[in-house]
């Protein structure tokens, strides 16, 4: 039979694995042992128990009521009963009788064991909700436990005990984990289920990008650089939109990063997904210019009743100004909250009855464009082309390739690259006076 020295044992070190105090194991261990008295002796049976932890002893006693005539066997017991075991009883004394522990060990340390175990999962539940609540948005990480039917199942690696699941619509497609795998995901909410609250977590909202840029970008964890906006294709292509609070801090190159390493990181961790960087403006139509790159922007107007943006463009910006299958346009209209319809300049006077701005200057036909707003130019180039003081595209046009070799980290291909997109844009200038490809603030 079980002793009450192991009971005490076994559920010292089930709670301290647990966490558990000691005042409150005691009151779970007597809940216990009064459930199995009450699973015996009924439900009224009245008693005391007393642990004494320091020598490995439970007692216990029933105390019982001396009455002429017994209605309730639970907590009564005759006169001529009680006076078996001591003559002086008489109606109305309480009667004492010690209870061996080993009589009923099994069963109170069952019902003991089971108060416990459900007290630990409210515990464990309230605790996942304090610590997750206000958390939504930040970065987790952990390790694939297992995949169900498209979900990963995620054990978290500073709360193994929290459930934590991405489901399949919050995952990148094109991405692949096994069971085993390292992974990186941002809470995106914590949702009630009847076993206790489920963690929710994502690698395809937008805000999984926030929050590793949160982690790359020191002036982030400052407060001082922020992401105002987000939007995002997964797997694609994802534009963000920052604000300094600092005039003197670039958000942009904050973000970028000395040699484009911080952007890096984060494109490494998207597995090569591409990301456009744009100034925040609380200004709608200059917004609107900025998330339309890198294409250039003629003109832009706007309708603040439909929150719709008209925004003109040159001919030779339209199409990257719409992008591959409209993605441009379409996640700058969610990264603005506007409508934003696009118009070749041709398209916008053909539509009115005359020209409602005048032409542009002619020096501004080939205008200039800052490098990170050219297409197909790494921003890694960029950074390293900016900080040897090349920030626009009349700064390198005219270099050769055997100069952009000897800037360190711009391997071979690199140049060659470079010196392929110079040519592109050139020869389009040549053709349609229209410059380079990129976006521009420019005027309204």
């Amino acid at each position: 039979m079980i002793g009450s020295a192991e009971i005490l044992s076994a559920i010292r070190e089930l709670t301290n694995s647990k966490q558990i105090d000691r005042t409150e194991l005691h009151g779970l261990l007597q809940d216990g042992i009064h459930a199995a008295l009450a699973k015996k002796h009924g439900p009224t049976v009245q008693a005391e128990v007393e642990i004494d932890e320091r020598n490995g002893k439970i007692n216990i006693v029933l105390l019982k009521t001396v009455v002429e005539e017994v209605t309730d066997p639970g907590r009564e017991i005759s006169v001529e009963e009680a006076r078996y075991e001591d003559p002086e009883f008489q109606p109305g004394d309480v009667m004492e009788i010690p209870v061996d522990f080993a009589e009923f060990g099994r069963s109170a340390v069952q019902a003991a064991k089971q108060r416990i175990i459900q007290r630990v999962r409210e515990g464990e539940r309230s605790k996942i909700r304090d610590e997750f609540t206000n958390r939504v948005g930040e970065l987790l990480s952990g390790e694939v436990q297992q995949i169900e039917r498209g979900k990963l199942v995620v054990m978290l690696n500073k709360f193994r005990e929290a459930e934590a699941i991405i489901p399949y619509r919050e995952q990148n497609h094109r991405e692949h984990f096994h069971q085993g795998d390292p992974i990186r995901a941002c809470l995106k909410r914590v949702e009630e289920t009847p076993k206790g609250p489920r963690l929710i977590l994502s690698r395809g909202d937008p805000m999984f990008v926030q929050a590793l840029f949160r982690l790359e970008v020191p002036e982030m964890q400052q407060g001082i650089v922020e992401i105002r906006a987000a939007a995002r294709e997964v797997g694609s292509r994802t534009k963000i939109a920052v604000f300094s609070r600092d005039d003197s801090i670039d958000p942009v190159g904050a973000c970028v990063g000395l040699k484009g390493s911080r952007v890096q990181a984060v494109v490494n961790e998207l597995n090569g997904e591409r990301i456009d960087i744009v100034p925040w403006s609380s200004d709608p139509e200059r917004f609107a210019k900025l998330a339309l790159a890198p294409a250039r922007v003629a003109r832009v107007h706007s309708d603040h009743a439909t929150r719709t943006i008209q925004a003109i463009v040159d001919e030779d910006q339209l199409s990257l100004a719409i992008g591959r299958n409209g993605q441009n346009v379409r996640l700058a209209s969610e990264l603005t909250g506007w409508k934003i319809d696009l118009y070749s300049s041709r398209e916008w006077m053909e539509r009115s009855d005359g020209p409602v701005f005048a032409p542009l200057p002619e020096e501004t036909d080939i205008a200039d464009v800052r490098l990170s707003e050219i297409e197909g130019m790494p921003l890694a180039t960029v950074a390293v082309l900016e900080e040897a003081g090349f920030r626009t595209l009349n700064d390198i046009i005219d270099l050769e390739r055997e100069d952009f070799l000897k800037f360190p980290g711009i391997a071979p291909e690199e140049a060659d690259r470079i010196m392929a997109i110079i040519d592109e844009l050139t020869e389009e200038g040549e053709e349609d006076g229209a410059g380079a490809d990129a976006g521009d603030d420019g005027g309204r």
